[in-house]
């Protein structure tokens, strides 16, 4: 039996990928740290839409993680046909003031567990010769940020792993995506510890996000940006030094996180 295994499954976008294929008739593994709010949502979709949604219970953050779940899997006989690598945080500031413990807990999670993630599973489609792996990554990643400078460096690092091995893996049938949102309407910020979102009119919405991506997957393309805005902020870096458009986000939240010297 085959399964689209979701991790950060409880909110946001992962939620969202969830309803949307659920209703498209797949059968799901939702991850995250929350088992309440899984068990809810898998009892949501397969009493609405009648298909499989089992869970699974883990921090992906925690070390060997993405093994455990990938063991869990094989000892259920749940084939992944696609990964959704949607788990993640961000954090804001001074990097020097800021928490390292948590700041590495972050790297081990944008980026050491959706490498593990993926690297396991992609074994099992080579063998199969099918099968389908998206990572979240972010617009942020596009230039370096200032006082996002963790988050955005972990982003830019999803965005390049992924458009490589998409590369490796397209003469064995299998598709892999980088989605880059921008500012999206969720709670990422709220479970970032971030107190003051950067939003701007014309947020899109974790829906926005999912359509885009399920559209790109169809196409086999290697990466997306979502949303226009995103794509034209994009587009500008390619063209800006990188020492020009740090002077000018730092203008933003200089004041904001680091004191006056």
């Amino acid at each position: 039996m085959s399964y689209t295994l979701i991790t950060g499954a409880s909110g946001g976008i992962g939620e969202a990928f969830a309803r949307r294929l659920a209703k498209d008739g797949r059968d799901l593994i939702l991850v995250a740290r929350s088992g309440e709010k899984l068990e809810a949502l898998c009892r949501e979709l397969e009493d609405g839409f009648s298909v499989k949604a089992e869970h699974i219970v883990q921090d992906l953050a925690e070390p060997n993680a993405d093994k455990r779940i990938f063991d869990e899997t094989e000892r259920s006989g749940w084939e992944v046909e696609w990964l959704i690598n949607n788990a993640g945080f961000g954090s804001q500031g001074d990097f020097a003031e800021l928490s390292i413990e948590r700041e590495l807990e972050m790297i081990r999670l944008n980026i050491t567990a959706l490498v593990g993630m993926t690297h396991r599973y992609l074994g099992k489609m080579r063998e199969r010769g099918s099968g389908t792996i998206i990572n979240i990554s972010s617009a942020a990643g596009f230039q370096p940020v200032p006082f996002m400078a963790t988050y955005a460096a972990t982003k830019a690092f999803v965005t390049s792993f992924t458009e490589a091995i998409a590369e490796e893996n397209r003469p064995f049938g299998i598709k892999i995506l980088a989605v880059c949102p921008g500012s999206t309407r969720t709670n990422f910020f709220n479970a970032s510890g971030i107190e003051r979102a950067t939003t701007f009119k014309g947020q899109q919405t974790v829906e926005d996000v999912v359509e885009t991506t399920l559209r790109a997957v169809k196409t086999g393309r290697a990466k997306v940006i979502s949303g226009w805005a995103n794509f034209a902020v994009a587009a500008a870096a390619n063209f800006m030094p990188n020492a020009l458009i740090t002077r000018i986000v730092s203008r933003g939240l200089r004041s904001r996180y680091q004191k006056k010297i």
